[in-house]
């Protein structure tokens, strides 16, 4: 029998290599057509006496990304058709469904033939599991190497058998942390933690798969042994005991109780462990059930794995316009955030010329990036050499001729526009015609800026977030001269880098920091409502929000809110902004001195290291306190997520962002906006316009018009319509499939 998915070759001692090498896929993943051909050829392993036992390996770099998670979403779109006929048979069908994966590497852990993964590459998720369920399992001793059930990242856990092997080939309590934090392995911590048996030189990793199967490997898994005991101890232990009460504590201080599938990873871990191994994969499939019809899971599939794949797969790039291959890249100015983009360029392998004023400025900012590969030299995560050639690849320089043959150069200088302009025509002097000329400006709307251009179509913003090297969101924002080659040049740059790009028309605040400072200004209302500042900072957190609105202005600093407030005052009259938040900014920075965390002193006081930044006292005496008793905690978190998400309502209606999927994932990558929900406007999705209409008319009522409903929500909320109805993305063919 043939396989397209699959070779199986036979050697002297009997012993079959099955390598997976899935046609027309950068990366093996599990599809309906490749479990079919597996469940074949465990069959012909099981059945054939001339064979031995079988490695299973990788035709490609990689080993594979685990189940094709559009597979999930098929089940569910099913699911959610066949529940309106007859709930209880669709569970039925998803119930089934959900163990297919399970009983295939069931069944290839008890065919009575021993069978060895040899891991070549990045193993994840499914293909972590089907690991698991073989009886040796071997890594290549490479960087390249990595394990990890990472499905909890979307909304989801292990549903394949992971959440019974782990705890029963390593203790508990790491078992746990694997599982609920979608931990990355090494094969020597994998190894350390008993989830592996054995490290190979790469060249040697089939012939140490086959000598295991050589060597007399058993053929049947520990838990399947009599008289098996678990790693560290049962359930009910003195160990267990310990270890219990306190990790469901801290999954609820990590979780804020918001990530069912992470609850389910407790709950099947600890009730697995009580029972006899196939009753405890019953359980787990059970609980994957559940969770695959969360309003959570369906949302974070979508915003986190699909949409993303689809944009940084490079779902908004025109069509049409050759791929760009960089040869040299320019930086203008090497300040903190042009110092950043030269080391994410380096990093990519592309040689970037570092511009500023003079060369000691120029080379101070080189000495950034020499700073930020050293200490991943530090940790074990970068070699000496990858740092020496990295450095190779910045040119630091006073002098715009140096720019000259640069496909694209970005212009980091200080957020002045009369410094731009001069930016600007220095560049354009020297640079060919075909360059593009984009702006890194985060307030300065591009129309205005490309009026400096003698070429404004080759003109764009490409707005990053700092600390550039660990934020993966970048802004590409169209001037309305930006032509479509500079548009895919951007793009072909960002993904380049790594990053995964959003496409933005032109606005005052583009769409992240609209969204962002309406997020800053709920908490300084709130403030002035005599909100003690503790209840904000969690009720955000518990919200979803990583980090509380005062710590994020701090983050950003105080004084440059007030210099944007003062800002919008002049641009757009005194009715622009809130006259009490302008007075409160103007009390921290003016009266008190507090700019944020860069001077040690804003919302928070921020003590010298070890000890750990705590909130200013004097904030309290700022305003009356309410008693917290008084204080609606669950309408703070409301009123801060509900705020954000207007504003990028507001946006869509603007058409200033025109694609949900960019939208919601710029929410969670930019600013971390409740990654359960699937972002700013799947959180409304996932409400339902009619009520989320309703909720933000009570919030109106009783906060002001910020929570006033645009149009588009109201027309949306009468005709039943969700975002993703409405702004279809895929019905404009506006999509790169997932791998």
């Amino acid at each position: 029998m043939s396989y397209t998915n699959f070779t199986l070759d036979i050697d002297a001692d009997g012993i079959a290599l099955v390598t997976w090498n899935s046609p027309d896929r950068s990366m093996n993943v599990f599809t309906e057509e490749v479990m079919r051909e597996l469940n074949a050829i465990v069959d012909k392993v099981a059945g054939d006496a001339a064979i031995k036992g079988a490695v299973i390996t990788s035709g490609k770099d990689t080993f594979s990304g685990g189940a094709d998670i559009t597979l999930l979403q098929k089940m569910l779109t099913s699911f959610a058709t066949d529940k309106v006929r007859d709930v209880e048979k669709a569970t039925r069908a998803l119930f089934d469904n959900a163990g297919i994966m399970t009983g295939l590497f069931r069944k290839l852990e008890t065919c009575g033939k021993p069978w060895v993964s040899a891991i070549n590459g990045t193993c994840m998720g499914g293909a972590f599991e089907m690991s698991l369920a073989c009886h040796g399992r071997v890594a290549a001793d490479s960087d390249k190497v990595k394990m990890a059930l990472p499905e909890v990242k979307i909304g989801i856990f292990p549903g394949a058998g992971g959440t019974q092997r782990v705890p029963r080939l390593t203790d508990q309590q790491q078992a746990l942390q694997m599982l609920t934090s979608g931990q990355t392995l090494s094969p020597q911590k994998a190894k350390a933690m008993g989830l592996i048996h054995e490290i190979a030189e790469p060249a040697k990793l089939i012939e140490t798969a086959k000598a295991m199967i050589r060597n007399g490997l058993k053929p049947v898994a520990p838990w399947d042994e009599k008289g098996f005991k678990l790693p560290g101890g049962p359930i009910y232990s003195a160990a267990g005991a310990n270890l219990w009460p306190p990790a469901i504590a801290i999954l609820r201080r990590e979780t804020h109780g918001n990530y069912p599938a992470a609850a389910a990873i407790l709950k099947c871990v600890y009730e697995g462990l009580l029972v006899p191994f196939d009753t405890a994969l019953r359980i787990e499939q059970r609980y994957f059930t559940e969770i695959m019809q969360s309003k959570e899971a369906a949302a974070m599939i979508r915003s986190l794995f699909v949409s993303l794949q689809e944009l940084n797969k490079g779902a908004r790039r025109p069509a049409g316009v050759p791929d760009t291959k960089f040869k040299k890249i320019g930086i203008l100015g090497a300040g903190f955030m042009g110092a950043g983009i030269a080391y994410v360029t380096a990093k990519a392998g592309i040689p970037v010329v570092l511009l500023d004023r003079d060369m000691e400025a120029a080379a101070k900012g080189k000495a950034h990036s020499d700073s930020l590969i050293s200490d991943q030299v530090k940790k074990g995560r970068a070699k000496p050499e990858e740092k020496d050639k990295l450095l190779s690849l910045i040119t630091p320089t006073a002098d715009y001729a140096d720019l000259a043959g640069c496909d694209l150069v970005v212009e980091a200088v200080f957020e002045d526009s009369a410094v731009k302009k001069n930016a600007t025509e220095q560049a354009e002097a020297v640079l060919k015609s075909s360059a593009i000329f984009a702006s890194n400006t985060s307030t300065i709307p591009i129309t205005g800026l490309a009026k400096n251009s003698a070429r404004p179509k080759n003109f764009i913003g490409i707005h990053f977030f700092s600390p550039v090297d660990k934020m993966m969101l970048v802004e590409i924002i169209l001037g309305k001269k930006t032509g479509d080659k500079a548009l895919a040049t951007a793009i072909d740059f960002v993904r380049a880098i790594k990053k995964t790009p959003i496409v933005v028309n032109d606005t005052r605040g583009f769409y992240v920091n609209r969204c962002v400072l309406r997020y800053m200004s709920e908490a300084y209302k709130m403030l002035i409502e005599g909100v003690p500042a503790p209840m904000i900072e969690n009720a955000a957190k518990a919200a979803g929000m990583p980090v509380g609105p005062l710590a994020l202005t701090d983050e950003t600093a105080i004084d440059l809110a007030q210099k944007i407030m003062k800002q919008t005052i002049r641009d757009l009259g005194d009715k622009a902004v809130d006259p009490r938040q302008m007075a409160l900014i103007n009390i921290m920075v003016d009266d008190h001195g507090r700019l944020g965390r860069k001077n040690g002193k804003g919302f928070y006081d921020y003590p010298a290291k070890p000890a750990k930044k705590k909130l200013w006292p004097g904030l309290k005496d700022l305003y009356p306190q309410l008693a917290a008793e008084k204080v609606d905690y669950e309408e703070l978190q409301q009123r801060l997520l509900v705020t954000i998400a207007l504003e990028a309502a507001r946006v869509m209606e603007e058409g200033i962002v025109t694609d949900p999927r960019e939208a919601d994932v710029g929410s969670i990558l930019a600013f971390g906006f409740a990654p359960y929900t699937g972002g700013a406007l799947s959180y409304i999705d996932g409400i339902g316009t009619k009520q989320f209409v309703k909720i933000a008319k009570g919030l109106q009522k009783k906060y002001g018009a910020e929570f006033k409903a645009p149009k588009l929500l109201i027309d949306m909320a009468e005709k039943g319509e969700t975002f993703y109805e409405r702004f279809d993305p895929h019905a404009k063919g506006d999509v790169k499939q997932a791998a």
